[in-house]
């Protein structure tokens, strides 16, 4: 299959190694996990994405999750559009704030009072403060690839982009920063028993994604997530769940509805605000309380609650409420599992495929995939090969084999078939 003319792509990216670290301003977009250069998007509509050399492209990251309706949907739109004829920032209370409040509170039973911000990452970090400051404990604990953000306490042994990169610890983040930082592999019951019976008594919390999808896509065994709850409650600690992939994408509710889960706080992102920059974390009152400006724990932002994102936010939930949104995509998803996995086979290809409603991941493997170390096992090399067969084809899939992939309620059936019948092609070529 000859190869799309990428040219001005690559003419962008000079340019950008000019001018931007990398060249790129988040680093798993470099493409340093597939190796190549990336190509720049003109524009992006419904499921499709396109390129500045004009090619239209299958769209299967959906900005990282937010565009759980497609991109620029025109509800999404027409919110922005006129939210933004009343001003784009006030730095002032607005009515909008507590309709999304009200709105997330509904949803979210456990939240019974929140506090928006702007990215997934400051949310996370205010969670983890506010858990210390309530707690009045130092340490934390996380797992193995869990990708919480880029703050210090929580940028150790993550998942996402340093991943990627082959860095799990990141340089800058002080010693004195990650002594209170305990990891532990995901799915094991014993090593979260033995850190509970060693440092309970400092434990101020114990953060975790809804579905750990920062180091591709692996699902909690039965019971797991029960018993992270229990062993918390039991424990004085602060159980924070990080939806900020799940939350209003694998149900209304996030990944604690499916899981009957009630956490302590929870944190959110991405489609709380309809793919604008947005964060939030809420959880029991009493909790919550210990913010500024009631409580002693301080956390602040000029624009946080920015009446754009707001209005953004609250017409993506109003469209996932009111149609049939996650039915759609859990029949979508059926589709592409059930085909990639057929397509594998016919091949000769081993694939583990890990699914849970519209979030998707590949493992090039053998073996069953549980935590981070099984997903070091994957065959990288041959996902690249996999990744670029894809773009070659027009086809856009997460550049690492450590990133999930996102459907959308605008993938259509035929979407699904012509990716399954171009993964099949490009599974024989491996």
């Amino acid at each position: 299959m000859p190869k799309p003319d990428r040219s001005r792509s690559e003419a962008c990216f000079k340019q950008a190694l000019q001018h931007i670290p990398g060249g790129v301003n988040s680093p798993v977009r470099a493409f340093r996990g597939v190796g190549g250069n990336p190509f720049f998007v003109q524009s992006a509509r419904g499921a499709h994405i396109t390129d500045v050399d004009g090619h239209v492209l299958l769209d299967y990251v959906g900005t990282w999750g937010p565009a759980i309706l497609g991109h620029a949907h025109p509800r999404i739109v027409a919110a922005i559009q006129e939210a933004a004829t009343r001003g784009t920032s006030f730095g002032i209370p607005n009515p909008l704030e507590v309709d999304l409040a009200r709105r997330v509170k509904t949803l979210v039973p456990s939240v019974q009072k929140i506090r928006f911000c702007n990215s997934g990452t400051e949310a996370c970090m205010s969670a983890i403060r506010l858990a210390r400051g309530y707690t009045k404990r130092d340490k934390i604990i996380k797992f193995d690839g869990c990708y919480h953000g880029h703050a210090d306490s929580l940028l150790v042994k993550a998942g996402s982009g340093a991943l990627t990169l082959g860095n799990p610890d990141s340089a800058g983040v002080p010693a004195d920063f990650a002594k209170h930082t305990v990891v532990l592999p995901f799915n094991d019951v014993d090593a979260v028993q033995v850190a509970f019976d060693t440092h309970g008594k400092e434990l101020a919390g114990l953060i975790v994604e809804g579905v750990p999808a920062n180091a591709g896509l692996y699902l909690p065994k039965p019971g797991y997530f029960e018993f992270l709850e229990r062993i918390c409650r039991d424990h004085g600690t602060v159980f924070i769940f990080d939806e900020v992939m799940t939350g209003f994408r694998v149900s209304l509710g996030g990944a604690q509805s499916l899981f009957g889960l009630r956490p302590d706080l929870s944190c959110f992102g991405k489609i709380i605000g309809g793919g604008l920059p947005v964060g939030a974390f809420g959880g029991r009152q009493e909790i919550m309380d210990f913010l500024a400006p009631i409580g002693p724990v301080y956390q602040a932002g000029t624009l946080s609650g920015n009446p754009l994102a707001m209005a953004a936010g609250l017409a993506a939930l109003d469209e996932l409420e009111s149609t049939n949104a996650h039915a759609q995509l859990e029949t979508l998803g059926e589709h592409l599992e059930s085909g990639l996995i057929q397509a594998a086979k016919a091949a000769g290809i081993p694939v583990q495929f890990r699914r849970i409603g519209s979030m998707f991941c590949a493992y090039f493997t053998e073996h069953p995939v549980h935590h981070l170390a099984d997903a070091m096992h994957a065959d990288r090399a041959r996902f690249a090969r996999f990744f670029h067969g894809m773009l070659d084809a027009n086809i856009y899939l997460a550049p690492s084999q450590f990133e999930a992939g996102f459907l959308s309620t605008a993938h259509s059936p035929s979407d699904i078939e012509q990716t399954i019948e171009t993964a099949a092609s490009v599974f024989r070529t491996l």
